[in-house]
């Protein structure tokens, strides 16, 4: 096989790939969110317990 096919083939293969990366990536996106309301859930329980119940006299 001739130099430049066996280049031409790999360059294509190495564009599938960083496209199926992409997909991936993009795909992935909805759990940061997710991510994000899981761990502001955490930090407003942990104020919640840190913070001293009112005296009741």
């Amino acid at each position: 096989m001739h130099t430049q096919t066996q280049l031409a083939e790999y360059r294509m293969a190495e564009r599938h790939a960083q496209a199926q990366a992409y997909r991936l990536a993009k795909a992935a996106k909805p759990e940061r969110e997710l991510r994000t309301r899981i761990g502001w859930t955490l930090v407003e329980v942990g104020l919640r317990l840190a913070t001293p119940a009112p005296a009741t006299t």
